[in-house]
């Protein structure tokens, strides 16, 4: 496992960076002298996350606090205050401290209704994304901009930057793979805002709505996509820190295997482990974790495998991690244990195809390229701030 703390990448100088604050970075939220106008004498609907703060105010409570109207709140995976473990449903109801309404978007329902858009004159959407296109957040997002669209209601995107946000990776998904994990041909990387993926999704006309979206994006200012940018708050209950939104593009993979990425542990998606002492010398028990890790895969068994958090630098997507323990089991049933989940994470069949076929990881990212070059074309229309390349 020595190998793990050998790869090169040109990240090294992001960890040391991504420890300080980027003080100069001001999120869309944060710039509500230029959104406070738009939303004067108008009902106004949220979707927002825990990761929705103003400073050190939740969005909610400072629009009340500014007298805005907010006739409802729509809640996406992991809830209104981020309290839900994941693929854990969200249920309607009420937020305690305002007693403005609250919506779930991650249960029954992950759209908002006509009759819950009626008494809408606008949409804001403020949620911290981490670049991965099988990461929810966006999925909400596409959705959101449909149901904008198709009530003609405006939407208002506070932007923020993106902790993945300085290359693009990945393959791209293909239409027969779309899923709540992935709705927009984009790759596992996209490289993009919030903003810079709404503004994609409502001009490539990617949702079933007809017609675009009156659609307004917030800039974040002092970011670009070289910025390395330390989240304030955790974006969701297993990815507790950078390191951990960094590695979360490769290690997802992983969900469709018989090997833990560390949920119901202290250091979710930070290590790799599995019930066999061979995979390495690093031990862990995954355990129930309310609101974070609900009957984890291998409860209360010991895994063995490797700590990633001994890793001196940041890494980009990498199939690596998946390869190396693959070539590690004889029964490669035993690893890969729901074959359909891998493919809607990897938005493809072809990919899982090469490595039962052998393909090198080289021979695999090449593959990928010529619809890489496509996308990119693609985003660099959407882009709204100065580019990693």
């Amino acid at each position: 496992m020595a190998k793990y703390f050998i790869f090169i990448f040109l990240i090294a100088a992001v960890n040391c960076l991504a420890q300080t604050e980027t003080t100069a970075i001001k999120t869309g939220a944060e710039r509500f002298d230029v959104y406070l106008p738009m939303l004067k004498d108008k009902k106004a609907g949220l979707v927002v996350n825990n990761t929705s703060m103003v400073g050190q105010e939740h969005l909610v409570d400072f629009l009340v606090q500014h007298e805005i109207k907010i006739a409802g709140i729509f809640a996406p995976e992991h809830g209104y205050r981020g309290e839900a473990a994941a693929g854990e449903e969200i249920r309607d109801g009420k937020d305690q401290k305002t007693g403005i309404p609250v919506v779930s978007l991650y249960g029954e329902t992950r759209k908002p209704a006509p009759e819950q858009l009626a008494r809408l004159d606008v949409i804001i959407f403020d949620i911290q994304d981490v670049g991965c296109r099988f990461y929810t957040y966006i999925s909400t997002l596409h959705l959101v901009i449909e149901a904008c669209v198709e009530n003609n209601v405006p939407l208002i995107v506070l932007d923020r930057p993106n902790p993945n946000g300085d290359y693009v990776a990945g393959p791209v998904l293909k239409p027969e793979f779309q899923s709540f994990v992935g709705m927009n041909p984009i790759p596992v990387v996209h490289g993009c805002t919030v903003g810079e993926l709404a503004k994609m999704i409502n001009g490539e006309g990617w949702t079933k709505a007809r017609n675009k979206c009156d659609l307004t994006v917030i800039p974040v200012l002092g970011y670009t996509h070289l910025t390395p940018y330390q989240l304030p708050v955790k974006p969701s209950p297993n990815l507790p820190n950078y390191l951990s939104v960094r590695l979360y593009p490769s290690l997802c993979f992983f969900e469709a295997t018989s090997i833990s990425v560390g949920r119901g542990t202290e250091f979710p998606f930070q290590v790799l482990g599995g019930l066999n002492p061979n995979f390495g010398d690093f031990q862990f028990t995954p355990v129930d974790m309310p609101g974070i890790a609900t009957n984890p895969l291998h409860k209360g068994k010991t895994c063995f495998g490797v700590d990633l958090r001994n890793l001196t630098e940041i890494k980009t997507f990498t199939l690596k991690f998946f390869l190396d323990f693959y070539q590690q089991f004889e029964k490669k049933e035993d690893f890969i244990t729901r074959e359909s989940w891998f493919n809607l994470l990897a938005g493809t069949d072809e990919v899982l195809k090469q490595i039962k076929a052998g393909k090198t990881e080289d021979e695999i990212v090449q593959s990928w390229q010529p619809e890489l070059t496509k996308y990119k074309d693609i985003r660099k229309k959407y882009l709204l701030y100065p580019d990693f390349e």
